[in-house]
């Protein structure tokens, strides 16, 4: 025989009479008449061809091939529950469910302290687990349940879920008391005097770079790298200057030895969004973090 000739409720009344050791009672836990009861084991016997239960005085005894299945169904039944009501349920306070997010490592230095502090007090044994994907493999990723949320300024990933949580600019980031700073300059000629600057730029964060090539300046490149955490202390210690988001300019601002310009780039104005799969939408636990996200950063 096979699985796909099994009718689930045909387990359920094994189950119960297996348990009860009688028909009648099995019958009314499963709300059931007797006829259909009986019935439904008429079809179980032919299609497991045993008997199951044999006649003793007040009900059933099990036969041993009953009793070889009984552990078996009963686990199944019993994992099934757990699943179906999981998916139904999320009680964050006692959720053990690990997250995965992909963030860029200023994505983490944007929003991850604030989210811990939360769940923290909201829900103290969820995890997370930041995991950064190349940007075509995002919407994948989603899809397939690899990562649960994609945070970021991510235009090329299309066909997910999202809302929009702030907007930002790119700006100029410089160390304080930077010769640059000295006249002061706005508009087309701040954007001239540009050229009296070398760079230091994210590779990841193309953007950045796209601004420096309709600037006409990417012979004023002088250094490269992976990620935008690095920044700060290069910044600090040289007279290079980075292009990069202004929320995180201003994290690294406000502990002093740095000075911001906003020149009027093109494409300086982006918005930062929480992406996720329709497929999950409906999940419980994604669909609690998702608000707790939004009312958490959402402008």
């Amino acid at each position: 025989m096979h699985i796909k000739d099994i009718d689930l409720n045909l387990l359920r009344l094994f189950d119960a009479v297996y348990r009860t050791r009688n028909v009648s009672r099995a019958a009314e836990l499963m709300d059931l008449t007797q006829p259909a009861a009986s019935q439904g084991l008429t079809r179980l016997r032919l299609l497991i061809k045993d008997p199951l239960f044999v006649r003793a005085g007040g009900g059933v005894q099990p036969t041993p091939k009953a009793d070889r299945l009984a552990d078996a169904v009963r686990s199944a039944l019993a994992m099934l529950e757990q699943a179906l009501n999981e998916s139904a349920l999320f009680e964050p306070l006692q959720s053990r469910k690990v997250f995965r997010i992909h963030m860029s490592d200023i994505g983490e230095a944007r929003f991850l302290p604030e989210l811990m502090v939360a769940l923290r007090r909201l829900a103290p044994g969820l995890r997370i687990e930041t995991t950064p994907l190349a940007g075509g493999d995002i919407a994948a990723g989603l899809d397939s349940g690899r990562i649960d949320f994609a945070f970021g300024f991510l235009p090329t990933v299309k066909d997910t879920q999202r809302i929009q949580l702030l907007k930002d600019r790119y700006i100029v980031l410089l160390r304080e008391g930077h010769p640059f700073t000295r006249p002061r300059r706005s508009g087309q000629a701040l954007l001239d005097a540009l050229r009296q600057l070398e760079f230091v730029a994210v590779r990841t964060h193309s953007d950045t770079l796209r601004i420096l090539e309709l600037l006409q300046l990417e012979d004023r490149l002088r250094l490269t790298t992976e990620h935008f955490m690095v920044l700060p202390s290069i910044v600090k210690a040289t007279d290079l200057a980075v292009v990069m988001p202004r929320n995180i300019a201003q994290i690294f601002a406000a502990d002093s030895g740095y000075t911001i310009i906003e020149p009027p780039f093109p494409l300086r104005d982006f918005t930062v969004s929480l992406h996720w799969s329709k497929r999950f939408e409906a999940d419980p636990g994604n669909r609690w973090l998702r608000q707790v996200i939004e009312a958490l950063f959402r402008e």
